[in-house]
């Protein structure tokens, strides 16, 4: 066999002369023992402590009743053995709805499609938990079709309405709201409620002195502030009559100046056990700081550990902490300690469902971890579109089913990126004859090294996490092989999906811009070529800023030139705080406004883009190093005016009969669209 190709048949493990093992010592060897421990929640007992937490994900229907899609998505994440699932934020009040698309319990119209969950969920052995939720300041009026409300009237962010105070008769009434929405979810089978009392929303409005400045029975004390919470619980237990656990969802600091820190919300929390919660689910931050209540790339697993301690230490009942937990050792850690009592894995259960089941079995390198990339979950739970996964492209789509090919083909997947794998590992899963080739010798494409610079180091289990996929689904996988239209006449392969993915951008009216002296941004992070002291890097959007904070944070004296008016403008919010944060703490240049129109070997030449009538040629010149980090485009492609041209793909056409061209092989953009493209065009083979 040619040393290039990697023939992976599925693996058989058989443990070698060792006796079979009863279910004792299987328990006492499980490596997750305590997250695989039953508990006690009030009348409710969770099998383990894996938990779904609520999530907005807008898959319900427009009339807020659960969709189709809503019931295939709880019941994936239950046949992968998450002990307690809690249904994302749900309506309590009409005139409350913050999107089209979010579900509603403020009258009986629900009841038939929660219930649809809750069997689904019990079938498989799990409890559900539904969160409930007013949005208070943090809504949308255009959306609930009334004006919004909290305890005072303070905007919640420039961007969001200016809500109306809640008067004094009103709020007695939103108690009773919560009450008959607990008793409809109680009778669609849930088996615990969750108060949502974090984030800024309405009920964290009145518990906040830094949004509270009411002067009536609410406001004022500790005790008036915590008024509201303390009848929102003993309407709802009065309601359910202990049927249900009652559950309250709280930060473990607001992270705001003059808000709630960790010692005021121990002292609440020990209020809200006072209250006759029968559990607490410790979150973190209002939205103004979103970069603590989904924490990017950069931000590992127990980032709030200690906080969420605190809270532990202050109450008996049981404690949930959530917060970028993606594999279960930390969290079993949690557990064994004594600092919580279960552990939510949020973005990790869209990326991967039955992760707790593969912790089970012991087969964790087949899990598919979340990189916190934000792209495809916060992103369109903002837009109120249906959320999805950079790398599960499948979420969104548990409804549609996993659907084997009729006919077995013989596919070609040209190119081993992220596309390219995940193209190939679904095309050989509906039981097509794969082949997937790579003109170098590492799988992962760019997406490999976009884990290079600092904070992106998990975007590398998700590339290994791909080539396990492939092979352990039986790819077979062409190393340094560059394929050629020659190739594919005398191979006739019935399909090809080509995923050649994107190379550094190139733009041809800038003078010395192919110079030899240049240095490629990738070429910067993967070592291939030396770089001085002094850096220009001549691109400030995200992979130039990215490449910039990288070799400051080696010692290098970087400073970026970037035409717009600012740096990172296409980073993702909760990212780019974390990476202005570098370039303070580096002391990295910016140079912005800036139309480079010739490059040197140690600097550049630009003019003012931000006027026109600015006619001055400017110099940044007496760098050791220009990198050039400007973007992506396609490989095999060339322009004629505006159109782009696809020579590669146009010359497949002709000998192939069916081709398909994702990812950056159609246009450079964001991994999350290259991974759709590909699933999308395995599932039409």
């Amino acid at each position: 066999m040619d040393r290039d190709t990697l023939m992976i048949r599925k693996p058989v493990y058989k443990r070698v002369g060792t006796p079979e093992r009863n279910d004792k010592e299987r328990k006492k060897e499980m490596k997750f023992k305590n997250m695989f421990s039953p508990i006690q929640i009030g009348p409710m007992t969770v099998k383990n402590r894996f938990v779904v937490p609520p999530m907005g994900n807008n898959f319900a229907n427009t009339d807020g009743t659960w969709s189709e899609q809503s019931l295939a998505y709880y019941t994936e994440r239950a046949k992968g053995q998450f002990g307690l699932i809690t249904i994302e934020a749900t309506v309590v009040h009409e005139g409350a709805k913050g999107g089209p698309r979010k579900p509603c319990l403020y009258n009986d119209d629900s009841i038939e499609s929660l219930k649809k969950i809750a069997e689904a969920v019990h079938a498989e052995g799990g409890c559900l938990s539904i969160q409930l939720q007013n949005a208070g300041p943090e809504g949308n009026a255009k959306n609930a079709g009334a004006p919004i409300e909290a305890a005072t009237s303070i905007q919640a962010s420039e961007k969001k309405d200016i809500p109306k105070e809640v008067s004094t008769e009103k709020v007695y009434q939103l108690i009773k709201g919560y009450g008959e929405a607990a008793v409809r979810a109680m009778k669609a089978g849930v088996d615990a409620v969750e108060i949502h009392m974090a984030h800024g929303y309405l009920v964290n409005s009145f518990l906040s002195p830094r949004t509270n400045k009411r002067i009536d029975e609410f406001g004022g004390t500790f005790e008036n502030r915590m008024r509201f919470s303390r009848l929102i619980i003993e309407e709802v237990k009065a309601k359910t009559e202990g049927k249900v656990a009652v559950l309250a969802r709280i930060n473990s600091t607001e992270d705001m100046f003059g808000g709630l820190d960790n010692h005021d919300m121990c002292a609440v929390a020990a209020y809200l056990e006072d209250c006759g919660v029968d559990g607490l689910h410790v979150s973190r931050a209002v939205h103004l700081k979103d970069e603590y209540m989904w924490a990017p790339t950069g931000i590992h697993g127990g980032f709030s550990a200690e906080l969420v301690e605190n809270i532990k230490k202050s109450v008996s009942v049981p404690i949930i902490t959530v917060g970028r937990y993606t594999e279960p050792q930390f969290a079993e850690l949690m557990v064994r300690q004594g600092k919580a009592d279960l552990v939510a894995f949020g973005r990790q259960s869209l990326a991967d469902p039955h992760m707790p089941k593969k912790a089970l079995e012991e087969r964790l390198e087949d899990m598919t971890p979340c990189i916190a990339c934000l792209q495809g979950c916060v992103a369109n739970m903002y837009q109120g579109n249906p959320v999805c996964c950079l790398t599960n492209p499948k979420l969104g789509r548990e409804s549609e089913g996993f659907a084997m090919a009729e006919t077995k083909k013989k596919v070609y997947v040209i190119g081993g990126g992220v596309a390219g794998m995940c193209a190939a590992f679904t095309a050989k899963r509906r039981g097509h004859d794969v082949t997937l080739f790579e003109a170098s010798d590492k799988l992962g494409g760019n997406m490999r090294l976009a884990a290079y610079p600092p904070g992106k180091g998990d975007i590398t289990g998700m590339i290994r996490s791909y080539v396990v996929k492939c092979e352990k689904a039986g790819v077979v996988i062409k190393m340094n092989t560059k394929v050629t239209a020659e190739m594919l006449k005398a191979d006739t392969p019935d399909a090809v999906i080509l995923a050649t993915g994107s190379e550094t951008l190139i733009l041809p009216f800038i003078k010395g811009i192919t110079s030899p002296e240049i240095v490629h941004g990738i070429d910067c992070l993967e070592g291939n070529r030396p770089v001085g002291h002094k850096v220009l890097v001549v691109g400030g959007g995200m992979v130039g800023a990215e490449t910039a904070e990288f070799l400051a944070e080696q010692g290098h004296e970087v400073s970026v030139i970037e035409m717009r008016d600012a740096i990172g403008p296409d980073v993702i919010h909760e990212h780019r705080v974390f990476l202005m944060d570098a370039f303070e703490e580096y002391g990295i240049e910016q140079i912005t406004s800036a139309a480079v129109s010739e490059i040197f070997p140690d600097g550049v030449s630009y003019k003012n883009a931000a006027d026109k009538s600015d006619e001055t040629l400017y110099e940044a010149r007496g760098f050791d190093t220009v990198v050039l980090s400007m973007g992506f485009s396609s490989r095999y492609t060339h322009r004629e005016g505006p159109e782009v041209v696809y020579d590669f793909a146009d010359e497949i056409r002709a000998i192939v009969p069916e081709v398909h061209v994702v990812g950056d092989a159609t246009r450079a953009r964001r991994a999350l669209d290259a991974t759709k493209e590909a699933y999308d065009a395995a599932m039409k083979l």
